[in-house]
């Protein structure tokens, strides 16, 4: 049990005043995570007194207030009690999350449930199961440690939630009247879901070793580890107050009980528009402040699963959270409005923000009125139909894309080309920081044990492209991978950095749908190697962090993720096909239990702006969003400028705009709306800025609790909710009494949730748009 010092331990004091300043100069010398590289220790300027101090700790505060600086080699962690719970909980959480992907109101059983569980069963285990050997193997090896607890949490949510390309499957199934054999699906997801991982052992050195990559996200984890396990962290010191236990049980509770009001008992708390709910018809005005189909500038949301949609704001460095905040009302504060109100992309016959497409009547885009019987489209069809049109805000999202990609690119080389260089040539164990010497005794993958993993999945991928009518060649999916390779690093890195990810869904299907235009299958196979391979290679290097910081062997970490994953593919599969057979109108507008499957079908428009019409029918010169293609070049332009800036004046504020961070941050809008970011950005800057400088004590030893506490809590009052009050009786429990009282009505009554425009057609002018396409 972690101890808690009374006030009046000198000891406790002086510990505690060590770490205050070691966070004052922190503070003072800005020590960002872009600023302290690896090769910066070696730099004559550094305060090596500084360096010395935290030889045997992180050189970062936010790791040493969550990360304990010691271990133990002798604590068991490869044991059967771990691969057991691992994977019942891969097999559970895989499955129910499958399940519920398809339906609306939806519910995800994230890492947090799975740590919070799978805590119990191993201290369970320990209390009941005899200790007898299996195969050489004990049973019951004792207590259940916390190197245990972090393999078998991290195998079953490795791949807990839905598999990308099962949504290949149910797309093919639902538009385009293609159902293959088990076999193709299996092959596929394999391939997709472990391809990724084959790209570690490169990964390891650049994103993994060096100590500033941090992978915020993961202190979250780490600190709610050490907290169940009683770990005493090495950054804190001593300092008096509240032990972190009893600060994460009461504020767990404390989520839990809130979140019942805004989730479900008065949900306007959630969806807090509330200057729409004063002029509830006025246009305009529900445009500027709504949080539906508004740009959502009423600012204040009392539900922490809105707050944190996007990922916690207490786990973001907060010049991370100023720079997407800042391209937050640049371009959905700023541009957008503009864009709105002089009627560009005749945006005016379309809500402001939507993730919709439409057709020139306003309607829904039919692409069932372009499509050949191959799946493939029909020209005459689509020139005789409509052009496709988005709502400003997604059109603005898929310029952001654009820039994100160049600017990616052109800041990793201008930033960061010193630490790759050296990195490469830099043996991971000559790394100075304490947790990779702590890892430096245990033995490392095997490089050959990556290559085996790539050929094989290389194999499945080809298999199935082959042996299947999916019109899409060999060459594509090894352009699908090349992409995937060459993104890893610089994405990885400022993932590792800001704890935002730039994806690479947008970029790939551009250049596929120019390179197959009018294949849609094909579009959606590339884009899923493309990105999946990226994100899955960025998920299992950020388990590794993980297993860095907790100490766990990198082999039965290799293991635990790739044996997790291919189980969890494999029940998602089976899980997708019993539902496609079993239920009654799956993936219909009105289901009559909810499983419209809303992101199959935000998938499947995908596929037919990009596969069927193609982006030479929607971005190319003389189409209406050519516009948008100059994204790539402001893209690549802007980090020359802040780079330049920086050399002439490196102290200045311009060392913290991050422009990769900037255009990538909001790339959640839409299906995520300015609630989420705008009080995330506000929560982030109390936290993040305010308590870290004003009460850095506090916030080195509470915040990252404080975080995994309230996820914990809304994540475990989501399931009481939806399995006790919402999924019984098909949502008829309160019908007439809790929700259909003002409080859980009064935002769905307004303009903004009707998604009201601005103009709108009539018999004189039927159609809005260009006359010739």
């Amino acid at each position: 049990m972690a101890s808690v010092e009374h006030p009046a331990d000198r000891s406790s004091m002086s510990d505690e005043k060590l770490d205050v300043e070691k966070g004052q100069h922190d503070q003072a010398h800005h020590l960002d995570p872009e600023e302290l590289h690896i090769a910066d220790f070696d730099d004559p300027n550094i305060d090596k007194s500084h360096l010395a101090a935290l030889e045997d700790d992180s050189p970062y505060p936010e790791v040493r207030s969550a990360v304990a600086n010691t271990d133990d080699p002798s604590m068991p962690v490869n044991t059967i009690r771990a691969w057991v719970i691992g994977m019942i909980f891969a097999i559970v959480i895989s499955g129910l999350n499958q399940f519920f992907f398809f339906r609306f109101p939806s519910v995800t059983i994230g890492n947090l449930v799975a740590q919070l569980l799978s805590f119990p069963l191993g201290r369970l285990w320990a209390k009941v199961v005899p200790n007898v050997k299996i195969f050489g193997a004990p049973l019951n090896p004792g207590p259940f440690c916390v190197k245990e607890h972090v393999l078998a949490t991290i195998m079953a949510t490795v791949a807990g939630g839905s598999a990308y390309a099962t949504d290949i499957v149910a797309v093919q199934r639902v538009y385009y009247n293609q159902t293959y054999n088990f076999s193709y699906q299996w092959l596929v997801v394999m391939s997709t879901q472990l391809i990724g991982f084959s790209i570690g052992g490169i990964a390891r050195r650049f994103l993994v070793q060096p100590p500033s990559m941090i992978w915020p996200a993961n202190l979250v984890n780490c600190a709610l580890f050490n907290t169940l396990h009683h770990t005493q962290y090495a950054g804190i010191g001593n300092r008096g107050g509240m032990s972190r236990e009893k600060f994460f049980a009461i504020a767990c509770a404390g989520s839990a009980i809130w979140y019942l009001f805004p989730g479900y008992i008065f949900t306007a708390l959630s969806v807090f528009s509330w200057v729409c709910w004063i002029a509830p018809n006025n246009i305009k005005v529900n445009q500027m402040f709504g949080y539906g189909t508004g740009l959502g500038m009423s600012l204040i949301t009392f539900d922490w699963s809105q707050i944190a949609y996007i990922g916690s704001p207490l786990a973001t460095p907060w010049w991370a959270e100023a720079n997407i905040a800042v391209g937050f009302v640049f371009f959905f504060w700023f541009v957008t409005p503009i864009m709105y109100y002089k009627n560009v992309w005749y945006a005016q016959y379309m809500p402001i923000s939507t993730r919709g497409s439409f057709d020139n009547t306003g309607n829904a885009y039919n692409v069932s009125r372009i499509l050949t019987p191959e799946a493939t489209i029909d020209l005459d069809a689509y020139h005789a139909y409509s052009p496709l049109f988005l709502s400003t805000t997604f059109a603005i999202s898929y310029g952001l894309s654009f820039a994100s990609i160049t600017s990616t690119l052109m800041h990793t080389f201008l930033f960061f080309r010193k630490q790759i260089w050296v990195q490469s040539r830099r043996a991971m164990h000559e790394q100075p920081d304490i947790h990779a010497r702590l890892m430096s005794r245990y033995k490392q993958v095997p490089e050959w044990w990556y290559a085996t993993i790539f050929l094989s999945m290389f194999v499945f991928g080809v298999i199935s492209i082959e042996v299947w009518n999916t019109q899409m060649p060999v060459w594509a999916f090894v352009l699908s991978l090349i992409i995937a390779f060459v993104y890893i690093i610089p994405i990885g890195m400022i993932q590792a950095i800001t704890n935002q990810q730039v994806g690479l869904n947008v970029i790939t299907e551009l250049i596929i749908g120019y390179a197959l235009p009018g294949h849609p299958v094909a579009m959606m196979m590339f884009k899923t190697w493309g990105y999946i391979t990226m994100a899955q290679a960025l998920t299992f290097t950020s388990d590794f962090k993980l297993g860095h910081y907790m100490k766990v062997p990198p082999r039965p970490m290799f293991w635990g993720q790739v044996v997790a994953t291919a189980v969890a593919g494999t029940v998602q599969l089976g899980v997708q096909a019993w539902m496609f057979t079993n239920i009654e109108d799956i993936c219909a507008p009105h289901q009559k239990d909810g499983f419209i499957c809303p992101s199959t079908q935000v998938f499947g428009t995908a596929s037919i702006i990009w596969g069927v019409i193609g982006p030479g029918l929607q971005f190319s010169h003389g189409q209406v969003y050519y516009g948008l293609v100059f994204f790539f070049l402001i893209g690549a332009i802007l980090p020359v400028f802040a780079y330049l800036i920086h050399l002439k004046w490196p102290n200045s504020f311009i060392r913290y705009v991050n422009f990769p961070v900037i255009f990538s941050g909001t790339g959640l809008i839409p299906p995520a709306t300015a609630v989420n970011y705008v009080s995330w950005a506000i929560v982030g800057f109390i936290f993040q800025y305010v308590i870290r400088s004003r009460h850095f004590s506090w916030w080195t030893k509470y915040n990252y609790v404080l975080s995994a506490a309230l996820d914990s809590g809304v994540a475990i009052s989501i399931v009481l909710i939806f399995f006790c009050l919402q999924f019984p009786k098909n949502g008829s429990i309160g019908l007439n009494t809790i929700q259909a009282w003002w409080g859980n009505t009064v935002y769905l009554n307004t303009a903004d949730f009707q998604g009201a425009t601005l103009r709108t057609l009539d018999d004189a002018n039927p159609t809005f748009g260009p006359t010739h396409w």
